[in-house]
């Protein structure tokens, strides 16, 4: 441990509350470089180790940059629009049943887009329609946020921490749904359950059975088209473990490049409209996990990870899990994350204890607002429709719905992984 490891963590520390707070309206990019910036001045960490901090997530940034412009493009083109619009229709003038839809759709996205574009883009179709068949938004707008978290984990591009946390040892497709598939299906349906309790007085019995239709054009349809070639390249990228950053921006620059050709779209409109200081906010949180290492934290936790799945094999990751869905609120799951994987690196962890560590990271963040960058967005997008939800009305929500689906994702990640123990 350096002399100088107390004076980063303060810095560490206050730069993420500033990140998660916002001082002064600030972007939460300004937060992450500005500590990565006062952690480089003031020497605790060399140029040198914050270049190899900020290039440590190279594909992280490639992943972001193709899903945020996917996702831009197809909100242009009415993509979203149209797919909130449909699940009305099925919904046949019941406020349930379009809780129930609107609930189908958003894992749709999440699994497929990633939970980023559940919160950004879905949100502000979901309100919408939501107003357009005469029920209160709110109830709707609340299965954006959680199941942006809660089906994060179908995919490894369902969430950019899945890359975080594995890193460079991504399993393969066939792995990661061995892994994964399972407890994904407890914690959607678990979060389903429990949302729909504590939401039941504010769902309507009945809503307007007619919607203004929102037909696909030929740019929602190359758009709609682009998407699904950029899935099923990426789910085949997943399956031949090919690092997913470069394969995500070529899809979206190839669908950006198709809409301007078969439809004369300006490229440079859509990406005008692209969060892009979400790329530094990244990098910055990087840095700070080099600078951690750097005091030696990441050998200690790495040491304590070796220790208990030493002393407890079946139940380490299970209480690893959990703490980390409770550290996520407290830190942000991609900070969180970031350390995550690199004392899991540091450990050698198995498989199955960093499966459980990723639920935690993707999971936890239901309890609270600052938990994941994805819940932010999704706060952001509320306050562009003239809506607010404060720290507390969430936190009320999440206690109610994240702690049974993380403990139900653990659990069943905990039985799968005894019966292969036992298995001949």
């Amino acid at each position: 441990m350096t002399a100088a490891a107390p004076w980063t963590w303060a810095i560490i520390g206050v730069a993420t509350a500033a990140v998660i707070v916002r001082p002064f309206r600030l972007p939460e990019a300004v937060w992450a470089v500005a500590g990565a910036l006062a952690l480089l001045a003031l020497g605790f960490i060399s140029p040198a180790q914050a270049w190899e901090g900020v290039m440590r997530g190279h594909d992280v940034y490639l992943f972001l940059a193709g899903m945020m412009l996917l996702s831009e493009l197809a909100r242009r083109e009415g993509v979203f629009d149209w797919l909130a619009t449909l699940a009305a229709k099925q919904a046949r003038g019941s406020g349930r049943r379009l809780f129930v839809w609107v609930y189908a759709v958003g894992t749709l996205v999440t699994v497929f887009l990633s939970n980023d574009a559940t919160a950004v883009v879905l949100t502000p179709a979901v309100f919408a329609v939501a107003r357009a068949v005469g029920a209160s938004p709110l109830p709707y707008l609340f299965i954006c946020a959680f199941i942006a978290n809660a089906a994060s984990f179908v995919l490894p591009i369902s969430n950019p921490a899945n890359l975080v946390v594995w890193g460079s040892g991504m399993p393969s497709l066939a792995h990661w749904l061995a892994l994964f598939a399972l407890p994904s299906l407890a914690s959607i349906a678990a979060t389903y359950l429990a949302l729909r309790y504590i939401l039941r007085s504010t769902i309507p019995e009945t809503i307007a059975s007619t919607v203004p239709e929102h037909p696909l054009g030929l740019g929602g349809r190359v758009a709609a088209g682009g998407l699904a070639v950029s899935v099923l390249v990426l789910v085949g990228c997943a399956w031949l473990r090919i690092p997913l950053g470069w394969p995500t921006l070529g899809a979206a620059l190839g669908t950006l490049a198709l809409l301007a050709f078969a439809c004369g779209r300006a490229p440079w409109q859509a990406l005008r409209s692209v969060s892009w200081d979400v790329l530094p906010l990244v990098a910055g949180l990087f840095v700070f996990v080099q600078a951690l290492e750097h005091t030696g934290v990441v050998g200690l936790l790495a040491a304590s990870l070796r220790s208990a799945a030493a002393a407890w094999p079946q139940g380490a990751g299970t209480v690893l899990g959990a703490l980390l869905g409770v550290a996520t609120n407290l830190v942000n799951n991609l900070p969180a994350g970031l350390l995550a994987g690199a004392s899991l690196d540091a450990a050698a962890a198995s498989g199955t204890m960093r499966a459980a560590a990723l639920i935690g990271i993707d999971l936890g963040p239901n309890l609270s607002v600052t938990g994941s960058l994805a819940t932010i967005l999704w706060l952001s997008a509320l306050r562009r429709e003239g809506l607010h939800v404060g720290a507390w009305q969430f936190l009320k929500l999440g206690l109610v719905v994240m702690p049974p689906a993380l403990l139900s994702a653990l659990l069943v990640l905990q039985a799968a992984h005894s019966l292969h123990l036992l298995a001949p």
